[in-house]
């Protein structure tokens, strides 16, 4: 019996999921010798992607895509990695919903090779000279880079089969996702890939679960402006935490060392707008509505990961 196919690919990531996934450590070696990795770019194996397009249709068992689509090369390989393989999984919260680099689409490309090549402080470019999708050389020599265009989570591209959260996925919970897939014990097509609870549901400071009363904040703080008080509830004291309406899949690690829950997780099971969500939720523990306009940038708050597929990201005039 042949061992399962996989592929993966990283896309407008930072490369943390491949480093979750091999924290898995003495793990992975169980998981390896159970796969055929026939496929991983651009970090692991030594293949090409003529060699990824020479593939037959189909015979990719699971596709593994993270990072965000952010220019015609990503967008490029996520359909034919989608026409290569039975399973496709947007893995981590760049491919689910657009990610932190999602927050791009705030500002046109102009204003961000504007700042990135001209007008930043280190930068020294009296002529001013940007990076170009296409250059001759010599006379003779053509060099190409990708375009780049608005992020984009996965599904905006190619049909997902599968969802898994994280910023990066936590590595206890991605071996339960490959146990799942080597199993066949997968949910539904469209699921997340999850244990469907919400980060204040397995959060030790949740004083629901200490059997007290839930109460509402009366301040809204930073990090940087106090220290939390050991094991109380960071919500309660005014530090923003995202944890009612995030799953909970790490385990709640953050607010396990005194970090407010940000969203990395992805929303809980029902949930089509994590940010809108969230609005809805920290408004509804605060004790009065005057704490509101206390809240420092909501949208890098509410929209952190996932801007580009929220009903704002579309929304915003480019």
């Amino acid at each position: 019996m042949s061992k399962p196919k996989l592929a993966y690919y990283l896309a407008g990531g930072c490369g943390g999921c491949d480093i979750a996934v091999v924290d898995l450590a003495e793990a992975l070696v169980d998981v390896a010798l159970a796969l055929d990795i026939v496929f991983w770019a651009p970090t692991v194996a030594d293949v090409k992607y003529k060699d990824l397009e020479a593939m037959p249709d189909g015979s990719i068992d699971v596709a593994l895509f993270s990072g965000n689509v952010r220019n015609s090369e990503h967008e490029h390989i996520a359909k034919v990695l989608r026409q290569k393989s039975k399973v496709m999984i947007a893995f981590g919260i760049c491919a689910s919903c657009g990610g932190i680099k999602g927050l791009v689409n705030l500002h046109t490309t102009d204003q961000l090779l504007d700042k990135a090549y001209i007008n930043s402080f280190s930068t020294d470019n009296p002529e001013k000279i940007l990076p170009q999708t296409s250059v001759v050389v010599d006379g003779k020599y053509e060099l190409t880079l990708p375009t780049l265009m608005d992020a984009r989570p996965l599904d905006e591209v190619v049909k997902v089969d599968y969802y898994v959260g994280g910023c990066p996925p936590y590595h206890e919970h991605i071996g339960k996702a490959f146990t799942a897939l080597l199993s066949g014990q997968l949910p539904p097509p469209g699921s997340w890939i999850t244990m469907g609870k919400a980060v204040c549901e397995v959060c030790d400071r949740n004083p629901v679960l200490q059997g007290k009363p839930k109460k509402l904040a009366t301040t809204v703080k930073r990090t940087i402006e106090g220290t939390p008080t050991e094991g109380a509830c960071l919500l309660e004291e005014g530090y923003l935490c995202l944890g009612p309406v995030t799953q909970g899949d790490c385990g709640s690690k953050c607010p396990a060392a005194n970090i407010p829950c940000r969203g990395c997780g992805g929303p809980i099971p029902g949930v089509k707008d994590f940010g809108l969500r969230a609005i809805s939720a920290i408004a509804s523990m605060l004790d009065n509505e005057e704490l509101v306009d206390q809240i420092p940038d909501p949208v890098h708050l509410f929209y952190r990961y996932t801007l580009p597929g929220s009903f704002l990201g579309k929304r915003i005039k480019r």
